[in-house]
């Protein structure tokens, strides 16, 4: 996983709920490395590159709620734009039947080393991209698209950009099943109220909106909120 071209760090998590993670993650949001220009076409600028190799708080908040949640061998969850997939391996280590997807051509190979280190079998990855782009070629993405359809889909810290609300709810309504349900956290980044309302026109009701916070000593203090929606 050593690269010259970028460097990592290697650190332990504590998930609520859960038992420890290493995570092997970017050093700091300084890191970039797209020689073949794979990122650049996958609409990933290079002061973005390293936002996926980052541990956010959010992830953290969402791996602990799906701790707590009781695994279904017949459950299909999705994790999007999982970064680092924290809650994909803390809901793989838990027996739940979960597929990480991304558009960083980085994600994939994070998530393999990140396995290995935590001793744990395989796990299923796609490339998995919202809003309007040229598709990708499977030597930029190296992983296959994601397409089918799931009775879970979670994700955190998505709704960053004005345009993520609309393109976020489309994406997640294309890959939802009939009774699907939706965990979203959010940081308060001010997209949520538009995000509501575009799941609603799409048959997502909000079910649960629980306030989260964090008191942390050495940076800023974390609030956002966990978004649950289920088919109307």
């Amino acid at each position: 996983m050593n690269s010259p071209h970028y460097f990592t760090k290697t650190e332990t998590i504590i998930i609520d709920g859960a038992n420890d993670l290493i995570i092997r993650s970017l050093l700091d949001r300084q890191q970039y490395y797209d020689p073949t220009g794979a990122a650049e076409r996958l609409g990933i600028c290079s002061a973005s590159w390293s936002l996926f190799g980052m541990l956010w708080p959010s992830s953290i908040h969402l791996a602990s709620a799906l701790a707590l949640r009781p695994v279904n061998a017949d459950e299909h969850i999705l994790e999007i734009g999982c970064g680092l997939a924290l809650a994909s391996l803390v809901a793989h280590r838990r027996g739940a039947n979960i597929t990480a997807s991304d558009r960083h051509p980085k994600a994939k190979s994070f998530l393999q080393e990140n396995l290995r280190l935590n001793k744990l079998d395989k796990l299923p990855f796609r490339h998995g991209q919202w809003g309007v782009h040229p598709t990708p070629s499977l030597a930029d993405t190296g992983a296959a698209l994601l397409y089918k359809k799931y009775d879970l889909i979670v994700g955190s810290d998505l709704l960053y950009e004005p345009d993520m609300p609309l393109a976020l709810a489309l994406f997640i309504n294309l890959h939802a099943a009939k009774q699907a349900e939706v965990w979203i956290v959010d940081p308060n980044r001010g997209y949520r109220p538009a995000f509501n309302r575009n799941m609603q026109t799409l048959g997502f009701e909000l079910s649960s909106d629980n306030v989260l916070t964090e008191t942390a000593s050495n940076q800023e203090n974390y609030r956002g909120r966990l978004l649950i929606y289920k088919r109307a």
